[in-house]
């Protein structure tokens, strides 16, 4: 059910999955749409862009090999309504995040996961 979420990266693609009935987005991934309990769902690519509704960095240490500090953001999507992602903002000092910014998806490859984080647009 959350396969398309985690591979899309592999083509450069979010894909966040889409109940086919009601049009509602369904953020985790759910095989039953929770709107209209319709099992008719399935990935859609969604454009990659948001808005970083809030973040926190963070200066512990939890692994030898993790660089700190490092931001975790919530990032409401554009086009897909109700939809935050909780990822990390990537790409710049933790002190050039802010509330408000616009951000777009690049992915992380870890064996045949990619993950969806964020970069600044400037």
């Amino acid at each position: 059910m959350n396969r398309d979420f985690w591979t899309g990266g592999a083509e450069n693609e979010l894909r966040i999955l889409r109940c086919q009935d009601c049009a509602v987005f369904i953020h985790p991934p759910r095989p039953v749409c929770r709107n209209c309990l319709s099992e008719n769902v399935a990935a859609e690519v969604v454009a990659g862009t948001g808005t970083i509704d809030t973040y926190t960095v963070n200066y512990q240490k939890w692994r030898p090999d993790l660089e700190v500090p490092f931001v975790i953001a919530r990032v409401a999507l554009d086009g897909v309504p109700g939809v935050i992602l909780t990822t990390n903002i990537v790409g710049c000092s933790a002190d050039d995040v802010d509330v408000g910014q616009r951000v777009r998806v690049t992915f992380e490859q870890h064996d045949d996961v990619y993950l969806p984080l964020f970069e600044r647009l400037d």
